[in-house]
C-alpha cells in the first residue's frame, strides 16, 4: 500500500466521502431509500462505521499490506465488515476475508443475501455464539461493534484464544459488573448515586477488560471513534498482541478484589484464570 493510500484510509472524513458515493453498497445495506436519500438513523450509523473503520486502518495498518482475515463478533447487520470489505476489495484491490457470527438467524440470512447481492464471495456468516465459533483459518483481527453486554466479553475472549494479532471492540451496555458493585467498597460515596454508579460501572467494566487483555499479552489503548454527539457509546478498546507474552491476571484481580466484582470473562477464559476466584 502506498503512503498516500494509507493516509486516505486513516481519515474518517475521507472514508465518509467514499461511502457517500457508494450507492450500490448503501442500497444493499438499507441506508438509503428509493429517493437515494439517507435515512436519519443510518446517517449516524455511517459516521460510527466510518470512524471505526478509520481507527482500524490507523492502528492495524501492518495487516493491510499482507491481507486481512477478520472475525466480526455479534455482527448484527455486519455494517463494519461490509464497509471494510468495500474499501479494501472494491476500491483498492487488497485481499481480505470476513467471518461474521451472530445468534440471530434472520440477521445472518440477511447478511448472506447482501453478500450474494454484492458478489462478496469472501464473506461468510455463521449463526451461534461467538464462544462456539471455530474459524477454519487463523484470524488476524477480531472486531465487535456495539456487541451488547457479555457479547463484548465473548469477542475479547475469542480473540485471546485464537491468538489474534489485534482485538478491537466498541462496547455497548455493561450490565454484568454494575449489579455486583457492593455498597461497602472504597468508592461507596460515589456509587450510592444512581447515575454515577451507572457511569462508574461502565468505566470499571472496560478497565477490567483492558486488564484482562494486558494480562493475556496484549498492548492496550482506548480511544474515541466518533464524538459523543454521534453516540455516547464511542469508546474503542484496541489490543495489539505483543512478543513479550502473557503477564498474568494480577491487574484484573486487583480490581476484582477492590470492588468485589467478577467479570463473565473469567468463565470464558478458564485456561488463564485456572477456574479460581479470589
Amino acid at each position: 500500500m502506498s503512503f498516500a493510500l494509507g493516509k486516505i484510509l486513516h481519515e474518517d472524513s475521507e472514508i465518509r466521502r467514499l461511502l457517500y458515493s457508494a450507492k450500490e453498497l448503501q442500497q444493499a445495506l438499507g441506508w438509503i431509500g428509493s429517493d437515494v436519500q439517507f435515512y436519519q438513523r443510518e446517517a449516524k450509523k455511517l459516521q460510527e462505521v466510518a470512524g471505526f473503520s478509520a481507527h482500524i486502518f490507523r492502528v492495524a495498518s501492518d495487516l493491510l499490506k499482507e491481507g486481512l482475515i477478520c472475525l466480526d463478533c455479534s455482527c448484527g447487520k455486519s455494517y463494519i465488515s461490509f464497509v471494510l470489505n468495500y474499501l479494501l476489495r472494491e476500491m483498492y484491490g487488497l485481499k481480505a476475508a470476513f467471518y461474521g457470527v451472530d445468534t440471530s438467524l434472520p440477521l445472518i440470512e440477511r447478511c448472506k443475501a447482501i453478500a450474494a447481492l454484492l458478489g462478496y464471495e469472501n464473506m461468510s456468516f455463521w449463526r451461534g455464539r461467538t464462544r462456539q465459533f471455530e474459524p477454519p483459518v487463523p484470524v488476524d483481527i477480531v472486531l465487535a461493534l456495539h456487541a451488547c453486554d457479555i457479547a463484548t466479553d465473548e469477542a475479547i475472549a475469542k480473540g485471546i484464544q485464537l491468538g489474534a494479532r489485534y482485538i478491537i471492540v466498541v462496547p455497548c451496555c455493561q450490565n454484568q459488573v454494575r449489579g455486583q458493585i457492593k455498597d461497602e467498597q472504597t468508592l461507596r460515596r460515589l456509587t450510592e448515586f444512581g447515575l454515577l454508579r451507572y457511569r462508574f460501572a461502565d468505566i470499571l467494566t472496560d478497565a477490567i477488560r483492558a486488564q484482562v487483555l494486558r494480562g493475556a499479552g496484549y498492548y492496550v489503548e482506548m480511544h474515541e471513534i466518533v464524538p459523543p454527539t454521534v453516540t455516547p457509546k464511542n469508546l474503542v478498546i484496541t489490543a495489539r498482541k505483543t512478543r513479550s507474552g502473557k503477564k498474568g491476571m494480577e491487574g484484573y484481580k486487583e480490581l476484582s478484589r477492590l470492588f468485589g466484582v467478577h467479570s463473565p470473562i473469567e468463565g470464558l477464559l478458564q485456561e488463564l484464570f485456572g477456574g479460581d476466584k479470589d
